[in-house]
C-alpha cells in the first residue's frame, strides 16, 4: 500500500523497509544523515575507511533502534564499487537510495596546487562517487525499477572560493562536477523511475572545515543571514525529503542549506 493509500502525510516519508547506503557514513554530515534516514525506518548500510569509526556509529544508532551495518571501503579506489554493493546486497537483498557522502578536500594555492592533491580529490569526490553510483543503479536500481541518489555537493560547487581563504581549487571543481553530474545522471535515469538530487551544504563544523571555520567563523556568520553555521539536525529533513516518497517529484535539483549565505 503506497503512502497516499495510507492517507497519512507521514506515510510519505516512511522508510520501512528500504535500504540505505550512507558513505562517509562513520562521522559528520553522513552520520547526521544516516542518523535521519533509520529514524524513519530505513537499514543502513554506513560506509567509511576506518573501521572503528564505523563501529563507534553503528553502536550509536543501534542505541537508537536503528538497523546499522559497517562496511569499511576506500572509495577512491575504482575496484571498490562494484564489490561493496555485492556485499551490501548479500546483507540487505536490496537498495533503495544511495546517499555519496564521502568526500577530500585540499587546500593549497591554485598555482602551487599538488597533482597528488588534485588526483586524491578528484579519484574520491567524482570518479569513485560516479563508479558507486553506476554499480548501485545497475545493480539494484535498474532492476527494482525504482530508487534515490543523493549526492553531497558544497556551496564551494557553486561559487568561487573567497580570496582571503586558501584556495581549494580541486575541491570547488569537484564539486561543481558533482553538480551537473547530478543533473545529467537525473535527466538519463528520470525515464527509469530514479531520482538524483544533490545537497549543498553551507559551512557545518567538521574535521574538514575545522581549520577554515577557526580562521574565518566569525566573519562567515556575519555574511549569513540566519546568522548561524550549520548544526546538528540541519541536513536531517532535507535529506529525508529528497530520499522519500515525499520527495517523489523532485528529480535534478540542488538543495543549498547554507543558512542564506550564497543569497548574498
Amino acid at each position: 500500500m503506497s503512502a497516499i493509500e495510507r492517507g497519512t502525510l507521514a506515510g510519505l516519508f516512511d522508510l520501512t523497509g528500504k535500504v540505505a547506503i550512507v558513505t562517509g557514513g562513520s562521522r559528520g554530515l553522513g552520520v547526521q544523515i544516516a542518523s535521519a534516514l533509520g529514524e524513519y525506518g530505513a537499514s543502513l548500510a554506513l560506509v567509511a575507511r576506518k573501521q572503528g569509526e564505523l563501529d563507534a556509529a553503528v553502536e550509536q544508532l543501534t542505541a537508537k533502534g536503528v538497523t546499522a551495518v559497517g562496511f569499511a571501503a576506500d572509495l577512491g579506489s575504482p575496484q571498490t564499487a562494484l564489490a561493496l554493493t555485492q556485499r551490501v546486497l548479500d546483507r540487505f537483498g536490496r537498495i533503495d537510495i544511495l546517499v555519496n557522502n564521502a568526500g577530500a578536500a585540499w587546500g593549497a594555492p591554485a598555482e602551487d596546487h599538488p597533482l597528488d592533491g588534485w588526483n586524491k580529490v578528484i579519484d574520491l569526490n567524482v570518479t569513485g562517487l560516479f563508479l558507486l553510483t553506476q554499480a548501485v543503479a545497475r545493480e539494484a536500481f535498474l532492476k527494482q525499477g525504482k530508487g534515490a541518489v543523493i549526492n553531497v555537493a558544497s556551496i564551494e560547487g557553486l561559487q568561487g572560493h573567497h580570496p582571503d581563504q586558501l584556495g581549494t581549487i580541486a575541491y570547488n571543481t569537484a564539486k561543481g562536477a558533482v553538480i551537473n553530474m547530478t543533473r545529467a545522471l537525473a535527466a538519463e535515469w528520470g525515464p527509469k523511475n530514479i531520482r538524483v538530487n544533490a545537497l549543498a551544504p553551507g559551512y557545518f563544523p567538521s574535521k574538514m572545515t575545522m581549520v577554515t571555520l577557526g580562521e574565518h567563523g566569525e566573519t562567515m556568520l556575519r555574511q549569513t543571514p540566519l546568522g548561524k553555521l550549520g548544526g546538528d539536525i540541519d541536513l536531517m529533513g532535507p535529506a529525508l525529503l529528497l530520499a522519500s516518497d515525499a520527495g517523489g517529484h523532485i528529480t535534478g535539483q540542488i538543495l543549498v542549506v547554507d543558512g542564506g549565505m550564497t543569497i548574498i
